[in-house]
């Protein structure tokens, strides 16, 4: 039985807790917008939060770290699981306000990320988890961005209670199926998992309603022009009619307004590779997800394999990365781009071909639509076109009310063909003398592909940064890699 360790400095424990949280996913934008506010430090900016770009190029960060890695569970594919023997300890909430406001003073952060193994139990985990917020945005006024975990099993008045002080809030599925659950969770109940989600999910309708907001959170400009995505008719948006659903107002922080509950709304967490779920059932499960709880964000974790167990596949087993790229691809496809995971697969083809990207994949399977008339093609249209994305897509119905286009000016107003010249033309022409036959343009594709597929799958000359590399950077990106980051363009 692993015990406590309690006599660890605070850089120790940092050590401890900062490695044991980069299996939890977390890169995103915020989603939250709160400037700075005089007697307060810090703010959240909505376009971005975490290890990634931002709108204007610009790298943030957040301190991520677990409140501790003890854990009363024994989940099999956890590194934490209780019956692992590591040295095990935990921050107090006094600990991480320190850690926050001293690294936030040195421009080290810009938030923070919080989430934890169970302690003692749900409650008692969670309990510790308000604390740590309310004595940072009280005792210590910070204003800046904070992510942080829902406890499963914990009770609903805490959930609440932290919600009013957290810009996002998770609760991590890890597993898509009740079957997976079941076999490498057991001490998890699906309803405990989903209860939570519930539960944010009415407390931010309810504050979205009272606040005079949609209640549905907001997606891109674009799916405005979008006849039929996943967003509507969902079976949550039925809630809206209520004027009362059950989630009580907190009374405002000494000198500020009434907070807003979980302004940046919720996401969760899958595990990729764990379990043996094709990416059709993981793709439905997101949809889903999306659909009934309206989260911000679904991730995606590849097991990396560190435990020995006949149910997990072997230790030293290549974690699924370019798995987990091609679902977040489809994630961007089902967010941004109008498909559902019913177009994108079925019961025939339940799996994406892992060396193209979801969208090439599909099109190469309905070439029937193709080649797509970039004169006349609506914008539901063209973003079905590989390598088109939504900004792509709003140039080319901008550029050609003044004029008929072809490719020459394509690419001036920055259109990228090296996908989309195989499905498209140009006042019914194409741009080379190409066949539309599958077989031609996958190969044409898949030599396009393979160098970036290696990388993906190669990884091993990186690592994860954490605060104590000093890597002497001195190479800026390029404008192309901040707008592929930043835009997600397929």
């Amino acid at each position: 039985m692993n015990t406590m360790t309690s006599d660890l400095s605070l850089q120790e424990k940092l050590m401890i807790l900062s490695d044991a949280a980069k299996y939890d996913v977390a890169c995103t934008s915020s989603g939250s917008d709160r400037r700075g506010k005089k007697g307060f430090l810090g703010n959240a900016d909505s376009a971005g939060i975490c290890h990634s770009f931002s709108s204007d190029g610009r790298c943030i960060s957040l301190l991520k770290i677990l409140l501790s890695n003890e854990c009363i569970y024994d989940c099999k594919y956890c590194l934490n699981r209780s019956s692992n023997d590591q040295m095990r300890t935990m921050f107090t909430p006094e600990e991480i306000c320190t850690l926050v406001i001293e690294f936030y003073r040195r421009n080290y952060i810009e938030g923070l990320f919080l989430s934890s193994g169970i302690v003692k139990s749900p409650d008692y985990t969670m309990e510790q988890i308000y604390r740590t917020l309310h004595l940072l945005r009280t005792f210590y006024r910070f204003h800046g961005y904070i992510h942080v975990k829902a406890i499963p099993g914990a009770s609903e008045e805490l959930i609440t209670k932290t919600g009013y002080l957290a810009d996002r809030m998770s609760v991590n599925l890890e597993l898509p199926t009740t079957d997976s659950l079941k076999k490498l969770a057991p001490h998890k109940k699906p309803e405990n998992l989903i209860r939570p989600i519930r539960h944010i999910r009415d407390g931010i309708i309810e504050h979205r309603l009272l606040t005079g907001k949609s209640p549905q959170m907001e997606r891109s400009s674009g799916n405005r022009y979008l006849r039929h995505t996943i967003f509507k008719d969902n079976p949550y948006k039925q809630l809206q009619a209520q004027a009362s659903i059950g989630i009580s107002a907190v009374p405002p922080i000494s000198g500020q307004e009434q907070p807003s509950f979980v302004p940046a709304g919720q996401s969760t967490q899958m595990i990729i590779g764990a379990s043996g779920e094709s990416d059709l059932q993981l793709l439905t499960a997101t949809q889903n997800l999306y659909q009934q709880f309206d989260l911000k964000r679904v991730f995606f974790s590849a097991y990396v394999s560190l435990n020995e167990d006949r149910a997990l596949p072997a230790p030293g087993t290549a974690p699924p990365l370019l798995r987990e790229h091609r679902l977040y691809q489809a994630d961007w496809l089902l967010r941004f781009y109008g498909f559902h995971a019913q177009e994108l697969l079925n019961e025939e083809h339940p799996n994406f071909n892992i060396l193209l990207d979801p969208k090439c994949d599909w099109a190469l399977r309905h070439l029937e639509q193709f080649p797509v008339e970039i004169n006349t093609a609506d914008y539901a249209t063209l973003l079905r076109v590989p390598g088109l994305g939504t900004r792509s897509a709003m140039r080319i119905i901008k550029a050609r009310r003044q004029s008929s286009l072809d490719f020459s000016h394509l690419k001036k107003i920055g259109v990228v063909l090296k996908r989309a010249k195989y499905f498209i033309t140009c006042g019914g022409r194409m741009m080379y003398s190409i066949p539309i036959h599958e077989d031609f343009i996958t190969r044409q594709l898949l030599g396009e592909e393979s160098r970036q597929n290696w990388d993906i799958e190669h990884p091993q000359t990186y690592r994860q940064l954490s605060l104590f590399d000093d890597f002497h950077f001195h190479k800026d990106s390029t404008l192309e890699d901040a707008q592929k980051s930043c835009l997600g363009q397929l």
